[in-house]
C-alpha cells in the first residue's frame, strides 16, 4: 500500500493509494489506429481502460446502473474525440477529464447539488488538527484496507465524495475542481476537509456499520 496519501494524479508524478497501472503496451499504437478510424484499435482501448473508467463512474455516482451507461457513453464520446487527442497528457488522464466532465453533465440535467453551499472553510476545535485543507492527510496515508476505503468513500454524502474523487483520487486542484462544480476554490477545500474527517470517522467504525452507511446513503 502506497504511503503517500490518496491523490492519484497523471499530472503530477508521485504514489497513490488508488493507484493507476503503468502504461500499457501497446496502447500509443492502438491511439494513433483508432484516430484512423481502426475499429479493432478502439477495440483494444476500450478493453484496456473500461474497467477503470467504469470504476471512475461509479465511485462519482454510487449507482451500477448508471455507472454502466456512463462507461458506454464515456466511450461513445471517446470515439468522436480521440481525434483530439494530442499525447499532452497521459492517454488514461484524457480519458479520465472527460469521462468526468460527462458525469458531471449528466448530473447537472439531473438537477442535482453537486457541492454544499457551505463556504466556510475553518474547522471547529474538533475538526484538529489545523492545517492546509489542500495538503496530504497522514492520517489517511497509511496502510488503509483498500476495501474498507472504498465502501467508506462510496457511503459519503454526495458533495463529500464528489470533491474526494476528483482531488484524492483523480488528482485535480482545487482551482480545477471549483471550475468543474461551479463553486468557490475555499468551497472545495471546505469540502474536501470534512469528506477526510468523516472517512477517518467511518474506518474507525466496524465493516457492518460502514456497509449500513453506504446502504443509507444509496437509499436518499
Amino acid at each position: 500500500m502506497e504511503q503517500q496519501g490518496l491523490r492519484m494524479t497523471e499530472t503530477k508524478p508521485g504514489p497513490s493509494l488508488f493507484k493507476r497501472n503503468p502504461p500499457i503496451a501497446g496502447e500509443a499504437e492502438a491511439i494513433e489506429s483508432a484516430k484512423s478510424g481502426d475499429a479493432e484499435a478502439f477495440s483494444k482501448l476500450y478493453a484496456l481502460h473500461k474497467r477503470r473508467v467504469y470504476t471512475l463512474c461509479l465511485r462519482m455516482l454510487g449507482n451500477v446502473s448508471e455507472a454502466e451507461d456512463m462507461t458506454q457513453e464515456a466511450f461513445l464520446h471517446l470515439f468522436r474525440k480521440i481525434g483530439s487527442f494530442r499525447g499532452e497528457s497521459a492517454f488514461s488522464t484524457w480519458l479520465h477529464r472527460l469521462t468526468v466532465n460527462l458525469v458531471l453533465m449528466h448530473l447537472r440535467k439531473k438537477g442535482l447539488n453537486l457541492v454544499s453551499l457551505e463556504e466556510t472553510i475553518n474547522p471547529s476545535e474538533d475538526d484538529a488538527p489545523k492545517r492546509d485543507f489542500g495538503s496530504r492527510d497522514p492520517q489517511l496515508a497509511g496502510s488503509v484496507d483498500r476495501v474498507a476505503l472504498e465502501r467508506a468513500v462510496a457511503s459519503l454524502p454526495p458533495g463529500y465524495r464528489m470533491v474526494f474523487i476528483l482531488h484524492d483520487v483523480e488528482g485535480f486542484e482545487h482551482n480545477e475542481i471549483a471550475t468543474m462544480l461551479e463553486c468557490s476554490t475555499g468551497n472545495s477545500k471546505s469540502q474536501l476537509h470534512k469528506a477526510r474527517l468523516k472517512l477517518r470517522e467511518l474506518l474507525r467504525q466496524p465493516e457492518q456499520s460502514i456497509q449500513q452507511a453506504g446502504l443509507k446513503e444509496a437509499a436518499q
